[in-house]
């Protein structure tokens, strides 16, 4: 009787788990070897485009909003003069007040209990052209305005803190005591450091 020669099965298992471990260190070596190139590279074109940013304010952020170039098209263009009747300054203020509005809601900043404020103290203008407070109201629409403008430009725009400090100062040099009308200069002057920054947010 012939022998059956009987040959024993070769494992493959020992061989798929080489070949797995082989795959898992491939792997392993892209992802610690080229990813980590390719974010490098992504690290440095980013860096490269702030670098060479002429406006480093900007960094990308463009509002384009039409209340606030309505303002700064106000302030720019605007023929009218200040007189008793107070109209230049209620609707330089309300414009204002629509402007800052609206670039908080770009940047998601809720000034609407501040604005109010500005409203009542603008609003005050227009009932008594004799009333001899009228440089107090406008000075104190100023500061809350300046303050609002300056958290907005603390929670996005860091590199306009100079630009703040102007429109503070600028609000600063209206001086409750003295009429309206004696110091037209220096409430225009704050309408125009508001548009300056505001141009520069926008």
């Amino acid at each position: 009787m012939a022998e059956i020669k009987i040959e024993k099965r070769k494992r493959i298992w020992p061989w798929l788990l080489i070949g797995l471990g082989l795959v898992i260190a491939a792997l392993l070596i892209y992802f610690l070897v080229f990813r980590k190139n390719d974010i490098i590279t992504e690290t440095v074109t980013e860096a490269d485009h702030i670098t060479n940013t002429e406006e480093p304010y900007l960094l990308g952020v463009k509002e384009n909003n039409r209340t606030v170039a309505a303002y700064e098209n106000f302030v720019e263009n605007s023929n009218q003069e200040m007189s008793l009747d107070h109209a230049y300054t209620n609707e330089a203020l309300l414009k204002l007040i629509e402007a800052t509005n609206a670039m908080a809601n770009e940047v998601g900043y809720d000034i609407l209990a501040d604005l109010e404020k500005v409203k009542g103290y603008a609003n005050m203008l227009t009932i008594d052209p004799f009333d001899t407070t009228h440089a107090d109201n406008i000075r104190k629409a100023d500061d809350v305005l300046a303050n609002v403008l300056q958290n907005i430009q603390k929670a996005k725009y860091p590199s306009l803190a100079a630009e703040v400090e102007e429109l503070k100062k600028a609000a600063a040099s209206i001086n409750p005591e003295v009429l309206t009308l004696k110091q037209q200069d220096a409430v225009k002057n704050f309408f125009v450091k508001a548009s300056d920054l505001l141009q520069k947010m926008n």
